[in-house]
């Protein structure tokens, strides 16, 4: 990751290492797609930007991949005190870096979206693609619900698609979760009195980059996510429960006991609340379990990634 993305805000500056495909640092006529790319836990975005970069093989796409740190990779690594890190796994919460400077994970989001929609640099733009897997369909998720970066873009007459793949749970707009008996319902708090708490739901201590967006009410914030143009991407046999890096915490575990049906789970919740206005898709790849590179080199990651045909939908 030897690319830096400058970042500064009224507390200071700071750096994020990010992969990129060809030099944007001069105008790049041509480019017409950006696939920005999220890794999962374990914080491998070289691996992510391979595999990704060798799908697009194409000059009129331009692939970036940043990389979320924790503390502990700087000084293991070797890093400059300047760069980004996040507590855990923070970062896909859009909670604040421990250091440089208290910058949200999804303020860094906007800015790469402000890098992209500057016409000066890439005058042929049109798509902007927001992908992540597991930790990083996390951050995805979340962004599409209360990120700025959709207007950012479109004030430039460029779309931004999201592609949320096997992320370990969703944010829910409601108290209702997926029912023992099926279908969905509201959840008995006496189980979990944290199920609906922020990032599972919309209480609790919410992030300062949040807050905000929150603060606009469920109903508002549920408008607008349902109208972005989101494809959820899930392994058909990323089905095991105990799953090391599975989220089982209770809040997780009330949206069903593994990723796959937690993501069935959600669509049906999305599809039962706002079905006729709802602009997303849930595609699989089948046989695929928690395995990023066979669930986005699928042909309907593929498909998601760069508007090919080849996704059989059910």
């Amino acid at each position: 990751m030897g690319e830096r993305f400058a970042f500064a805000s009224g507390a200071g500056e700071g750096q994020l290492p990010i992969a990129v495909s060809q030099d944007w640092s001069r105008p790049r006529p041509g480019i017409a797609r950006a696939v920005i790319v999220v890794h999962g836990y374990s914080r491998n975005a070289a691996d992510y930007f391979a595999a990704v970069a060798k799908l697009a093989a194409d000059e009129r796409t331009l692939v970036i991949a940043p990389q979320f740190l924790a503390p502990e990779d700087i000084a293991a690594h070797h890093l400059p005190d300047s760069t980004l890190r996040w507590q855990r796994s923070q970062w896909s919460d859009g909670g604040d870096a421990e250091g440089p400077i208290p910058a949200s994970s999804y303020e860094l989001v906007d800015a790469l979206l402000v890098a992209l929609a500057d016409r000066a640099r890439l005058p042929d733009l049109s798509t902007v693609v927001l992908a992540g897997f597991s930790a990083g369909g996390q951050l995805a998720q979340r962004y599409a619900a209360v990120g700025r970066g959709a207007d950012i873009l479109a004030s430039r007459g460029i779309a931004l698609h999201y592609i949320v793949a096997s992320p370990g749970s969703y944010l829910y707009f409601t108290e209702d979760r997926p029912l023992p008996e099926g279908g969905i319902g509201r959840f008995d708090t006496a189980t979990c009195s944290s199920f609906n708490n922020w990032k599972y739901g919309l209480s609790g201590l919410l992030p300062r980059y949040v807050a905000p967006a929150v603060s606009e009410g469920a109903a508002a914030l549920e408008r607008r996510y349902v109208a972005r143009d989101i494809i959820y991407l899930l392994g058909s046999a990323d089905n095991d429960p105990h799953h090391p890096v599975l989220d089982t915490s209770c809040a997780a575990e009330a949206q069903g006991p593994h990723r796959y049906a937690r993501g069935l789970s959600y669509f049906a919740y999305l599809q039962a609340r706002d079905g006729a206005g709802l602009k997303q898709r849930l595609w699989q790849a089948p046989g695929a379990g928690h395995q990023y590179a066979r669930v986005l080199g699928s042909p309907c990651g593929r498909a998601a990634l760069f508007s090919e045909a080849g996704c059989p939908e059910p």
